[in-house]
């Protein structure tokens, strides 16, 4: 229920009335006529509706005999925008994987993830409704580029450092 609406009737302003001893009719000059007004009462709230979206965005589908989880929310309601995973644990690329995440943050909502392998990064990033992924790698080392992964397509292209952030930002629609 996106949004509550109860018909009160005229049970409310009757009950008052009686407990409090005020009158709270209505005339109408038009009819001669005194009633008690009904009262409809509307509940909505941002709660609702942020599980409106919730519900809206999430999705199942099915990948090389997986279940694949993903939130799609827009861009502008993900909680973060880009995720940064280095390709291992190794030291030669988590510490330039964090660099890149000093970099975006004063721009961006980012999260970073070295844990277990890519792909189990990359789902649970789908699930967080995460855009973008860029996995800093072996080869990113030599080329200065990284692997920006896209989560709706899963599609992945290889971008230079330089001017990440506008690349970012620019697939973002931000």
């Amino acid at each position: 229920e996106l949004e509550g609406i109860a018909n009160r009737g005229s049970y409310d302003l009757t009950a008052h009335a009686t407990a409090s001893g005020e009158k709270l009719d209505y005339f109408d000059p038009a009819t001669n006529e005194r009633y008690t007004p009904h009262v409809i009462e509307p509940a909505a709230g941002a709660t609702r509706t942020m599980m409106a979206f919730l519900m809206a965005a999430y999705d199942e589908e099915e990948v090389r005999g997986e279940t694949r989880v993903v939130l799609h929310l827009h861009p502008r309601l993900a909680p973060y925008k880009v995720a940064v995973l280095p390709l291992s644990k190794k030291p030669e690329l988590t510490g330039p994987a964090q660099e890149l995440l000093t970099q975006l943050q004063p721009h961006l909502m980012c999260d970073y993830d070295e844990t277990q392998n890519i792909g189990k990064r990359y789902r649970r990033q789908d699930e967080l409704g995460t855009p973008l992924c860029i996995t800093y790698d072996f080869d990113s080392l030599d080329d200065h580029a990284v692997t920006l992964r896209d989560r709706d397509t899963m599609e992945q292209e290889r971008v230079p450092l330089e001017g990440i952030v506008e690349v970012v930002r620019a697939r973002l629609g931000l």
